[in-house]
């Protein structure tokens, strides 16, 4: 019985975790994981394994994959996921908390923890890739987007097969968002009054004794 609890409730911060990060992703990991008989996803869960909801999540995956590594349009698509990703994130927890047997209580409780982590990996995400693209070269972009898939894949396959090690990794990725985020968010500021000195314009100066018309 505790096997299975720690079970639930690392599917469910798994879920709304990564769909912060990466929301068609997780949707294809968990329907397909559960597909193909490796999990048993509870019932608020188990539409992800859908043939038509495993073709719409395939079909954005792939336009986010390329969204996601041209420095700029990358920032643009997470601005517009903001929407997307915390709410589905917290729904999805919601749907992984059934697993707990708690009843309305437990949806409840997925809906706070999974909206929260959404919120803090999608936070986190955006930030740091704003923060990339002030660099001119776009390897570093590539670079960040791939880690983040895995990431996202990682992280689902450690929280169904080794939930205690999730949840720890977990909590100190928590703790590095709570001490890196003010810093990335410092230098984020820090850049944008860079970029605006560059575009200001500064008046020319005026020669004294330059006669009208000169």
């Amino acid at each position: 019985m505790e096997s299975q609890t720690i079970e639930s409730i690392a599917l469910m911060l798994g879920a709304g975790w990564a769909s912060g990060i990466n929301l068609y992703a997780a949707m294809l990991v968990l329907g397909w994981m559960n597909m193909s008989g490796q999990i048993d996803l509870p019932p608020g869960l188990d539409g992800l394994s859908n043939p038509m909801v495993m073709g719409a999540g395939g079909l954005m995956f792939v336009v986010e994959f390329f969204a996601d590594k041209i420095p700029g349009l990358d920032s643009l698509w997470d601005a517009l996921h903001t929407f997307i990703r915390i709410p589905a994130g917290a729904l999805m927890a919601a749907g992984a908390a059934q697993g707990l047997d708690m009843g309305s209580a437990g949806q409840l409780l997925g809906l706070i923890l999974g909206g929260g982590l959404a919120t803090t990996s999608h936070v986190s995400k955006a930030s740091t890739r704003a923060l990339i693209n002030t660099s001119p070269e776009p390897v570093t972009n590539w670079t960040a987007s791939v880690t983040e898939d895995l990431a996202v894949v990682g992280g689902l396959w450690t929280a169904l097969n080794h939930p205690w090690l999730f949840v720890l990794l977990l909590i100190l990725f928590i703790l590095l968002a709570v001490w890196l985020l003010p810093k990335i968010w410092r230098l984020l500021k820090a850049a944008g009054r860079t970029l605006s000195g560059w575009f200001r314009k500064t008046p020319a100066a005026t020669d004294p004794n330059q006669q009208p018309g000169e």
